[in-house]
């Protein structure tokens, strides 16, 4: 009898505990582009990017939006957003890990560096509300 009643607690905090870390990683870079690089140009540079991200180890799962300013330049010192999210932050960790050595990383950096930089990021929790 004992066995079964701590066998149903375990389950029971198991339940509890797993939607505590429910949030999806978000990684938001803050980038500047060069004079005659064009919206069209750094939207296929992300593209390369999250399709080599998609051929790492965590990064299968990888979403990724850009964000360029509508309205004012309210962002202070950047042209647009780049923005990754993970479905977990296991995931983020696996891909992130990989990263500099990576075709996504290091190489396609490098070749994308004349026309853009992305020097600022931080690494957000995002929450849905329902």
């Amino acid at each position: 009898m004992k066995v079964i009643v701590r066998l149903m607690l375990v389950f029971m905090l198991m339940i509890v505990a797993a939607p505590a870390y429910s949030g999806v990683a978000l990684q938001m870079w803050k980038c500047e582009m060069n004079d005659d690089t064009s919206e069209e140009e750094v939207i296929a540079m992300k593209q390369e990017w999250l399709k080599n991200a998609r051929e790492m180890k965590g990064g299968e799962r990888l979403e990724a939006y850009v964000y360029f300013p509508v309205a004012v330049n309210a962002i202070g010192e950047a042209d647009f957003f780049f923005v990754v999210v993970a479905p977990t932050f296991e995931e983020w960790g696996k891909f992130w890990d990989n990263y500099l050595n990576s075709p996504a990383g290091a190489e396609t950096e490098k070749q994308h560096q004349e026309k853009l930089v992305c020097p600022d990021s931080a690494l957000w929790e995002s929450i849905k509300i329902k």
